[in-house]
């Protein structure tokens, strides 16, 4: 596997910039494409679901964004040291009702040398929010526009 920049040990601008490229690629929704991040045994918690490996987290994406319309994420560096990075971030879906949520949680990533994660722990909460209530409003799939405020800009 070729390699991943940018690469660990992270600066604060390296580490900001991975975060970025993970949520411009979770907010693409293509699994597929989201996988090749990750190592090809990398171990993931995702709320109370364990499992390893690329054609596992493929799975899980298509089953998450099949359940989850219209997702729209940011993602906020929060820490780094080395090759660990840990990220605060919240996301606006609805349900196959139209009950919307925003969703916010904390990952905790290992990168390998080539920087490609490893390890991906996350834990997440569901809030159920009015439609008036939603702030993450760009056209979807895509990457949030870079003028589309951030969490701390948006005061959450």
């Amino acid at each position: 596997m070729s390699q991943r920049p940018p690469l660990p040990p992270f600066t604060v601008e390296s580490a900001a910039r991975k975060v970025r490229m993970a949520e411009d690629a979770w907010n693409s929704r293509d699994p597929d494409k989201v996988s090749l991040a990750y190592t090809a045994e990398s171990r993931w918690r995702n709320r109370s679901e364990f499992f390893a490996g690329r054609p596992a987290i493929v799975a899980f994406l298509q089953r998450k964004w099949t359940r989850e319309h219209d997702y729209r994420l940011i993602k906020e560096l929060w820490a780094f040291h080395d090759n660990r990075i840990a990220v605060r971030f919240q996301y606006e879906w609805h349900d196959d009702t139209g009950a919307w949520f925003r969703s916010h949680g904390n990952e905790q990533w290992e990168f390998d040398p080539d920087g490609l994660m490893r390890r991906r722990e996350a834990s997440i909460n569901d809030v159920a929010i009015g439609p008036d209530q939603r702030l993450f409003r760009w056209p979807a799939p895509g990457p949030r526009p870079s003028d589309h405020p951030g969490l701390s800009d948006l005061g959450l």
